[in-house]
Formats: structure tokens, sequence, C-alpha cells
């Protein structure tokens, strides 16, 4: 189901708490999936913070993958490397703000079924998942 946008700074400010293998936070995930297709056109990524749940899920377009919307549970940057500076936008947030970013990481995470999982990912989808995680951790970008 299609959630609203959350843009209150203070709620977006609280690190997120563990997802846990429940049908409560696979619907969480779910919501976030749908949300995040229904603003595809303006959205590459999403924190389940952004639709109002305190959770460390994510969800991204991954382009790798074409352009499969691929979900997170409590993922985590485990090395990073290729320091760069970006601009970013955020559908929680008005106008663009600059950060540093990673041209390649490493997370570790649960996947739907939460099964343990690390992959590398680069490029702009490295900087996707990097703005999510942030997302999960409270970081206003």
């Amino acid at each position: 189901m299609q959630r609203e946008i959350m843009t209150s700074i203070p709620f977006l400010s609280q690190p997120s708490v563990e997802a846990e293998n429940t049908e409560a936070d696979l619907a969480v995930a779910q919501d976030l999936k749908d949300t995040l297709d229904t603003n595809r056109n303006g959205c590459v990524g999403m924190a389940a913070n952004m639709i109002g749940m305190p959770k460390r899920i994510i969800a991204f377009v991954d382009e790798d993958l074409g352009g499969r919307i691929t979900v997170m549970f409590n993922p985590r940057i485990t090395a990073q490397d290729g320091a760069y500076d970006a601009s970013e936008g955020c559908l929680s947030l008005k106008g663009e703000r600059r950060t540093i970013r990673y041209q390649r990481i490493e997370v570790s995470y649960a996947d739907r079924k939460f099964r343990e999982r690390h992959a590398t990912f680069i490029g702009f989808t490295a900087q996707i998942i990097q703005h999510e995680i942030d997302h999960c951790e409270g970081i206003i970008i």
C-alpha cells in the first residue's frame, strides 16, 4: 500500500530500530516498495522512516538489476572507499544538500527471507544506498 511521505524533521532525525522477521515488518517493506514505485519519477530510494515507520528497512531502484526495486533489512556499511562530494535531494525535504559519498561500498543486510547477505555496490547505486542508510541513522541530508 502506498503511504504518505513523512516530512517531520524531528521524526526523521531519530535513529530507526532494527527490523525483525515478522509479518508487520514484512508489510512495512511492501508498503515502502509500493510507495517508492509510485514515486519513481522523482525518487530512486526510500527508507522506512520516510513513510512514518522507524524501522531499518530501505528500498532502492537497482539499475544493475534492470531497474528492479531491491529491499534490504538492517543494512550496515562495512567498508567504503573513493570519497567524493555529492549534491542530493530527498522526497522528505526541500532542495538539495551537499554531502560526502563513497564510490564503492560493502553492505551487510538481511534479505526478504531474513537470510544474511553481503554485497558490494558502486557508483550511483552505492550513493542511493548510503543516503537511505543515513535515514536509518537519523542523519538528514
